[in-house]
């Protein structure tokens, strides 16, 4: 391993060392080359037995499932003119109707532009995929589109039921088949078997004492069967890693080049935020990227702890697991984030 590919090993022992994250596994490279790997700190700590992060341990992805399995899963029905983005969402889902709903797009969803409220603990009193999908239809909006930016799992529940409804198949069977049986992604899953439990890092540590470990931290994905667009996927550093070099690579099968150009092209014009279809740009309140990132790129952070970042320009790439809720949820990770992002930029602009 290289001087400056050891400052990134480094920059994680001594994270996972002083507490600022229980545990990470990352993989960095350039177009299809893997510079480097690396693991550090634990996959369980606390609730159970500790053992180690491996390089092949298994991570609840949370909110990075929005764009590896819905935001794809969407443009693939979009190439092959099962659906437009420009079309009300009533199109696909008749009952998310009336007033200023008629005018909610699917792109108005993959922006975050479309008026629905943030987040509703769905999990308190309802059951069941059904259940939970049909009051996220329900929901009344906030705002009008297009007047505001507001992150939703809301909008990314409700375009899973679009790629259902459009495809006939569950979302999972539908992410198999269209995603990673295409890219090469054997570890990566909704519902993970039990005997992969040793495998998985866990998550939260529950009130009876005991780590979440290969159940979905997210409660309302929890709540639905342990399957919907906004979370509940659960995969590998290398699996990620196959993911982002299918998005720079040119001849990549997944998505054509112009849809994955328009996909992070800025969607939020004059609004105080800056994101792409599905994507967190440069700039916006939620960008994971530090300083030294160029304009382009792109992002996507999962609140288990988790990211996935690349840029089309340039064919640099980064996957950063880490199972940051391990230690409770109000444990923060926005400055870890930053500082390893400007030092995978760092390395990554050498001439290797």
């Amino acid at each position: 391993m290289s001087d400056r590919l050891q400052d990134i090993q480094a920059f994680l022992d001594i994270s996972a060392s002083n507490g600022t994250v229980p545990g990470a596994v990352a993989e960095i490279g350039q177009g299809p080359t893997v510079l480097g790997r690396f693991t550090a700190g634990s996959a369980l700590i606390n609730g159970g037995n500790p053992r180690p992060i491996q390089s092949n341990t298994i991570f609840d992805m949370a909110s990075v499932t929005k764009v590896t399995v819905t935001l794809p899963l969407i443009l693939r029905l979009a190439e092959q003119g099962h659906l437009s983005l420009e079309d009300p969402v009533s199109t696909y889902i008749p009952e998310f109707s009336g007033g200023a709903k008629d005018q909610v797009t699917l792109a108005n969803l993959l922006v975050h532009n479309g008026g629905l409220l943030w987040h509703r603990e769905y999990f308190r009193f309802l059951s069941g995929y059904d259940q939970i999908v049909s009051a996220a239809i329900a929901e009344p909006l906030t705002t009008d589109p297009n007047r505001e930016v507001v992150y939703s799992d809301l909008d990314f529940i409700l375009l899973g039921e679009v790629v259902r409804r459009v495809s006939d198949k569950s979302l999972a069977e539908c992410a198999k088949e269209e995603i990673f049986d295409v890219v090469g992604m054997p570890e990566t899953f909704y519902k993970p078997a039990e005997e992969l439990n040793s495998r998985i890092a866990a998550t939260e540590v529950m009130a009876d004492g005991k780590a979440k470990v290969g159940i979905v931290h997210d409660d309302n994905t929890e709540a639905m069967g342990g399957e919907s667009g906004h979370a509940g996927l659960f995969s590998t550093v290398s699996d990620m890693g196959r993911y982002l070099r299918e998005w720079v690579n040119p001849e990549g099968q997944l998505l054509r080049w112009s849809t994955r150009i328009a996909s992070v092209m800025r969607r939020t014009g004059s609004l105080p935020a800056s994101r792409g279809w599905g994507w967190v740009l440069r700039g916006d309140g939620h960008d994971c990227l530090g300083d030294l990132w160029p304009q382009s790129s792109a992002s996507h952070t999962g609140y288990t702890g988790t990211s996935v970042a690349f840029d089309l320009k340039t064919g640099i790439w980064s996957v950063l697991l880490t199972n940051r809720v391990h230690f409770g949820r109000e444990h923060n990770i926005a400055s870890f984030r930053r500082r390893y992002h400007n030092l995978v930029m760092s390395v990554l602009s050498h001439d290797y």
